[in-house]
């Protein structure tokens, strides 16, 4: 397992942190019937984005793709080289958020990694099965790759999921593989802290009240109540639930896991799997010590260097396959 390095101030932030999350409500299937007021409110929250982007020197725009059906946000640089793609698919539970709600995330990415961020707005399982999300998510993907941005065309692209977006960026690049010429143009993924199987790994079943963010004890009644009419046997299968896909052919991958997360072992457990198909040195785990489900936005100090980290793999990332392309 790849290690971070925290010293003791950050370590302390976060257990402060984590002191304040513990009165603080948890999310879960008890507060599903608010999703929609929370919805709506957020949205409300969101106006101005644009121009707050456009100060920031960031393009902001947002587009129908795949004849209209999925809805895309794409932040660009409003000056300066655009080196990658990044396909960003948010969390929130398959229930809640949007595509906005990343904005401050991938500005930052657009601005370290001199990238083109394509953010997902894919439909939410209040009133769409889970498999219309990762069609969503699919043909989103297949857009950008088939050359939905031509003037990016023939450059790499990295796929980045966070929490649900962890699940749909991982069933998204299983199903990709049926299309080789596509899929052999990711140069990576970055996947924080997903869920992999929808029969609960250990770290899920076990959770208990005390969790942060997440309700543990509903944790597991959460992906029945997504997946109804399955038995556990059909909620292993992949692409659902990507820890039991075939994970040959598939990008180098950095993954983040938290170690205060009830989701703690669907990552630790899918970068073993990982590793195994595609060998040791495609692949990075990093367990975070004290860190709660959602970190990465969290205002701490861990965080920023979680985020730090993922940039500095992506650039690392794109000078290697700008060197491949020199070479051949």
């Amino acid at each position: 397992m790849d290690t971070l390095a925290f010293d003791d101030a950050t370590l302390d932030e976060v257990r402060g942190f984590n002191r304040k999350l513990e009165r603080m409500p948890r999310f879960g299937m008890r507060y599903r019937p608010l999703v929609r007021p929370l919805q709506m409110l957020m949205r409300l929250s969101q106006a101005g984005a644009g121009r707050r982007l456009a100060r920031a020197g960031i393009h902001a725009e947002e587009r129908r793709v795949s004849a209209g059906q999925v809805r895309v946000r794409i932040l660009r640089p409003a000056a300066g080289p655009v080196r990658a793609l990044v396909l960003d698919i948010h969390g929130g539970g398959w229930v809640f958020g949007n595509a906005r709600m990343n904005d401050k995330l991938n500005a930052a990415m657009v601005k370290a990694c001199d990238v083109a961020v394509v953010s997902v707005d894919y439909r939410l399982a209040l009133d769409t099965p889970l498999q219309g999300l990762m069609d969503d998510c699919l043909a989103a993907a297949r857009w950008l790759l088939e050359g939905g941005l031509p003037e990016y065309a023939g450059l790499p692209l990295f796929v980045v999921g966070e929490s649900a977006g962890a699940q749909l960026a991982a069933a998204t690049l299983l199903r990709l593989q049926a299309w080789p010429a596509l899929s052999r143009r990711i140069a990576g993924t970055v996947l924080y802290y997903g869920v992999y199987d929808f029969s609960g790994t250990p770290s899920v079943r076990q959770a208990g009240p005390d969790t942060l963010v997440l309700d543990g004890p509903g944790m597991l009644p959460s992906l029945h109540a997504l997946t109804p009419g399955l038995i556990d046997a059909e909620r292993r299968r992949a692409p659902l639930s990507p820890l039991y896909g075939d994970l040959r052919g598939m990008p180098p991958a950095l993954l983040f896991a938290c170690q205060r997360d009830p989701l703690r072992d669907d990552t630790i457990t899918m970068a073993a799997r990982w590793r195994a198909a595609i060998g040791d040195d495609g692949v990075e785990l990093h367990l975070l010590p004290e860190a709660p489900h959602g970190i990465i936005h969290f205002p701490l100090r861990m965080a920023q260097l979680v985020t730090a980290r993922s940039h500095a793999w992506i650039r690392a990332r794109i000078d290697a396959a700008q060197d491949a392309a020199l070479f051949y």
